[in-house]
């Protein structure tokens, strides 16, 4: 049975997509750590995973809907799909971003220094918005920061960043069945 799961159009075709937008997040990291920029400090809303996973997930939904399926794609199919494209994309991410910083020492270090000095750079009204001992607990834990705990928080950004777009991928890409 597992076997057979492992084997359908829906979880070979995500898993496959997942594991080109893994490569090209790796890709783009490299590309940013060189021009001089922490890729882990892009804001949220500038991030390219937002970009990059509209357009995978989307063209893996269709693929799926429309070659293997018949045209039907019910959501539950979309947001597994997602999940798992998901999935893949953080575990090859997490496992690049882990071999990029044993071969680039300097990527966690040049990482603490522009985050410490982003935390320090808060105006008043933002340290008080977030509480001045949250900030200062985040800076002593700062020291401690390795490159498990960054591929961790680039996992848990994917996901964050992914689901929503899954959910709205998953809603314009679904057709049911038309009853008879």
């Amino acid at each position: 049975m597992f076997s057979k799961i492992i084997s359908s159009p829906l979880v070979k075709s995500s898993i496959r997509y997942g594991a080109i937008a893994g490569v090209l997040c790796m890709v783009f990291l490299i590309t940013f750590y060189f021009m001089g920029k922490s890729p882990f400090l892009v804001d949220p809303y500038l991030d390219f995973r937002v970009l990059l996973f509209s357009i995978l997930i989307f063209f893996c939904l269709k693929e799926v809907r429309d070659f293997y399926q018949g045209g039907i794609l019910f959501m539950w199919q979309g947001m597994t799909g997602g999940l798992i494209f998901l999935s893949a994309a953080g575990i090859v991410a997490a496992v690049g971003i882990l071999i990029f910083g044993a071969l680039q020492p300097a990527l966690l270090t040049d990482y603490i220094s522009e985050f410490g000095a982003q935390i320090r750079s808060y105006p008043d009204d933002i340290v008080k918005k977030i509480g001045k001992d949250v900030l200062e607990r985040n800076l002593n834990a700062l020291s401690s920061t390795n490159m498990g705990n960054v591929a961790w928080m680039y996992v848990k950004q994917t996901f964050i960043i992914g689901l929503f777009i899954t959910v709205i991928i998953s809603v314009i890409l679904r057709r049911q069945p038309k009853p008879e």
